[in-house]
């Protein structure tokens, strides 16, 4: 992999059950949502409801183990979501999924029809490796508040990915910076699908293979790896 992936042993010791699956990929086509990346959305909602038999997206055993560990670190699960219950509740809702472009919906579908942290990161955009860390408090956050660019501080503690120039998503996988994420001009991604017990790895794997033949038909000709589990254990 030529991106370095590293998870500090202070993540690690919060979160023993944790496992992430990377899926690297280049020459990638992007653009506006089509009717094909929509209907896939569409068939992700339909595939949630069958998982889910009732149940709130929360009462799911995986999003409780993220809830659990969101509260580990300081954080209210009921107001900062993992990024898998935020759109499991959105696509629940009358609201919908959103659409984004093309590659946002693809790794959104996936992580909304199997109830999986889902994130994608522009390779050219990232400086150096990312690491997952429990944050000191003093890294920059670029976002946008109120229409302005903004730089913000996480929390101490707070678990974030993070490259050179600063943090790249908050609350492990709540909130992603505009600095990174896929636009219509990305042509290189980095997708990160992240787990928990009690989720089998076997299940995180098959998650991340889905992605990649999704890539794949979206983005014919790419060149697209997918990385072994990588365990906090």
């Amino acid at each position: 992999m030529t991106l370095q992936l590293t998870v500090s042993d202070e993540v690690r010791a919060l979160a023993p059950g944790f496992t992430h699956v990377a899926v690297e990929a280049y020459e990638l086509t992007n653009g506006p949502s089509t009717e094909a990346s929509s209907a896939l959305l569409d068939d992700a909602a339909g595939r949630l409801v069958a998982r889910l038999e009732g149940r709130a997206p929360h009462e799911d055993a995986h999003m409780a183990a993220w809830r659990e560990v969101y509260t580990a670190f300081g954080s209210k699960p009921s107001r900062t979501r993992n990024s898998a219950e935020a759109l499991a509740k959105r696509a629940l809702s009358d609201a919908g999924l959103p659409r984004i472009n093309v590659l946002v919906d693809v790794y959104n579908a996936v992580s909304v029809a199997r109830l999986i942290p889902v994130g994608g990161e522009d390779l050219a955009l990232i400086q150096g490796g990312m690491r997952l860390v429990r944050a000191t408090g003093q890294e920059d956050f670029a976002t946008v508040a109120g229409g302005e660019e903004t730089v913000e501080h996480p929390d101490a503690g707070e678990v974030v990915w993070c490259d050179e120039a600063g943090v790249t998503c908050r609350r492990w996988n709540w909130r992603q910076g505009p600095r990174t994420r896929l636009t219509e001009r990305t042509v290189s991604g980095l997708f990160l699908l992240e787990s928990l017990a009690p989720m089998p790895v076997a299940e995180a794997e098959a998650a991340a293979a889905e992605l990649a033949e999704l890539l794949e038909k979206f983005s014919p000709g790419a060149r697209i790896t997918v990385h072994a589990p990588r365990s906090a254990a």
